[in-house]
């Protein structure tokens, strides 16, 4: 006959190197997808960075086209109430 304990054995060595495979996998793929994660936050910091050093002189260039458009604006005034002035 054959002992039952030997036939058991390989199963049990089966099932718990399946189950570890499984809890590895598991905790392996969090462990990945951290890591995506993490990468992925440190590419959007250092893409806000840029944003922030580029921001400065785009401020800088709006106030001066700003101030062109106001000055334009005052010759465009002088311009037409003189020509209102003027008799026909």
């Amino acid at each position: 006959m054959i002992d039952e304990s030997s036939a058991v054995l390989p199963l049990w060595m089966l099932l718990s190197a399946t189950f570890g495979f499984m809890i590895g996998e598991a905790f392996g793929g969090q462990a990945r997808l951290r890591k995506y994660l993490e990468q992925a936050n440190e590419d959007l910091r250092d893409e806000l960075e840029r944003t922030r050093a580029c921001e400065e002189p785009f401020s800088q260039e709006i106030k001066r086209l700003r101030g062109e458009i106001n000055d334009i604006n005052k010759h465009v005034v002088a311009v037409s109430k003189s020509l209102e002035k003027r008799p026909s």
